[in-house]
């Protein structure tokens, strides 16, 4: 039987597997998480899987720089708005439909568990939070230069915790009026 990657450029088929990382810990956390199990979802061979990443801890930690890479995104200037518009576009980011669905909460809530899983994961997940909270920053320095770096980092950490508590709590159905009423909280943290 052919498996569903053959013909995928290496990119593409890193990223199936990824996503299929990503989908197993959503569904049933770490212990969903195998080799044989991540290629079955992802549609390609073991030896595939094997090829690109060495062991189950290789292909968790690929994961969660995937995720990095995802937050830091969210950040993304968009150089045609002015520094305030730009800012709060960002932190309007977080409260996208996309991150309010049962799957990718759920799949928060196991990546901050997996902080306690194992020191390299907690690293991983620290240095990503740093690297947010630091974009983060600068957006809010951008916007309001007269802010010292200080400030604008003790903002930024204020703003973050805010937009995880939206997150954790969005789980339990909060209706749309009160998390706008969160972004809202971000937006005057960074900007008051």
């Amino acid at each position: 039987m052919a498996k569903r990657s053959e013909g995928l450029p290496e990119k593409d088929r890193q990223e199936r597997i990824l996503d299929a990382v990503l989908h197993l810990l959503a569904e049933g956390g770490i212990s969903a998480v195998s080799m044989r199990a991540v290629a079955r979802e992802a549609g390609v061979s073991l030896g595939l899987v094997n090829y690109h990443y060495a062991d189950k801890t290789r292909l968790i930690a690929a994961a969660l720089r995937r995720i990095e890479a995802q937050d830091i995104a969210l950040l993304e200037p968009d150089a045609d708005l002015a520094p305030e518009e730009r800012l709060r576009k960002a932190l309007a980011r977080v409260a996208d439909p996309e991150f309010l669905t049962t799957a990718y909460l759920s799949l928060r809530l196991q990546l901050w568990a997996l902080a306690q899983a194992h020191e390299e994961f907690e690293q991983i997940n620290t240095d990503a939070q740093k690297r947010y909270r630091a974009e983060l920053a600068r957006l809010i320095r951008a916007a309001r230069p007269e802010l010292s770096r200080a400030d604008a980092a003790r903002r930024a950490a204020d703003i973050d915790v805010v937009q995880n508590g939206l997150w954790l709590t969005a789980l339990l159905g909060l209706d749309r009026r009160s998390i706008a009423r969160s972004v809202e909280r971000c937006v005057s943290i960074a900007l008051e």
